[in-house]
């Protein structure tokens, strides 16, 4: 039987059980969703309401998954992913540092999960964009994706995007698909803003060379962009 005041001793399937339940929208509690809020949801979870935990995943599911189709590319890997992650974030509850953003917690978790998957299959070919502007920060980047349908910006990405380290990927999809700043990012990579920096100026880098090397039709010339 299971203790439900003991964390620990909720397997993952048990788990999975509950967020397959909050994924269809079967709360198994009764309060409704929009009146409790998240840190009180937290607190409740890490007092091992499954309850609780249950509400937390039905909230987060969304965003959390959309985030990890662009690290991974894939959906069904993004949901996958987004499942082991809400089964490590309940084992690891008691560790929460209150001080963070839940949401930062859980970034953390996931990007470290997205990179080991990245890694484990040995391959960074395939990722989602669906509204992106490549590269910021400069006229030769905005002009290389101007006029480009959906379905082109993101074949373009998937080709240039394998020059990017996981990391370069994981910094450059918080930076500019989620809008986190750099230093939550500091806080999710557990390192200092100025790394943040060099990945996200190295990705930017590279991606406006491989566009340019690849895809030489969508940068314009010199003379265009100087005028």
């Amino acid at each position: 039987m299971i203790d439900e005041e003991d964390p620990e001793s909720v397997t993952p399937a048990d788990v999975s059980m509950r967020l397959v339940s909050a994924a269809e929208g079967r709360r198994p509690g009764p309060v409704p969703l929009g009146e409790v809020s998240e840190k009180e949801l937290v607190l409740e979870a890490r007092d091992g309401d499954m309850d609780a935990f249950a509400l937390l995943v039905e909230r987060r599911t969304p965003g959390l998954v959309a985030f990890l189709r662009r690290m991974l590319g894939d959906v069904e890997d993004a949901r996958d992913v987004a499942q082991l992650t809400f089964v490590k974030v309940w084992q690891n509850l008691r560790k929460y540092d209150a001080s963070f953003a839940f949401s930062t917690w859980l970034f953390r978790i996931a990007g470290n999960l997205a990179i080991d998957a990245l890694r484990s299959r040995g391959s960074r070919t395939r990722t989602e964009t669906e509204s992106f502007r490549l590269v910021r920060g400069g006229a030769a980047d905005d002009s290389a994706v101007t006029g480009l349908a959906r379905d082109e910006i993101r074949r373009v990405f998937e080709a240039c995007s394998t020059v990017l380290s996981e990391k370069q990927k994981l910094v450059f999809v918080l930076r500019e698909f989620e809008e986190r700043d750099n230093a939550e990012i500091a806080v999710v990579l557990s390192c200092r803003e100025s790394t943040v920096r060099n990945h996200l100026f190295q990705a930017r880098r590279l991606l406006r060379a491989e566009i340019t090397r690849r895809f030489p039709e969508y940068v314009p010339d010199r003379g265009e962009v100087d005028a």
